[in-house]
């Protein structure tokens, strides 16, 4: 197997990671970030005030996002079984 081989499957994995685990953070950091904008406006100092919203955006972000994250992991495992034969050549 030649290097350049192990560099491209390498970044191939940490693209579809990125792609994979990005519309279930920023959904995460969007609603974060207003959770932390009203807690600073209201003056509550209460920790586990973003928990619950972040918790329901999540879900519904799965609901959503989660057949196409599913179908794109799908797509990658084949990708890497059908490049089996051909690595060790």
């Amino acid at each position: 197997m030649d290097t350049s081989t192990v560099v491209d499957l390498g970044r191939y994995a940490l693209w579809m990671t990125a792609l994979i685990s990005a519309p279930l953070l920023l959904v995460a950091l969007g609603v974060g970030l207003i959770i932390g904008i009203l807690q600073a406006a209201t003056s509550i100092n209460e920790m586990t005030l973003s928990f619950i919203p972040k918790l329901f955006a999540l879900g519904l972000a799965m609901a959503l996002f989660g057949g196409w994250q599913v179908m794109t992991l799908v797509e990658f495992t084949r990708n890497i079984f059908q490049r089996i034969p051909t690595l060790f050549t």
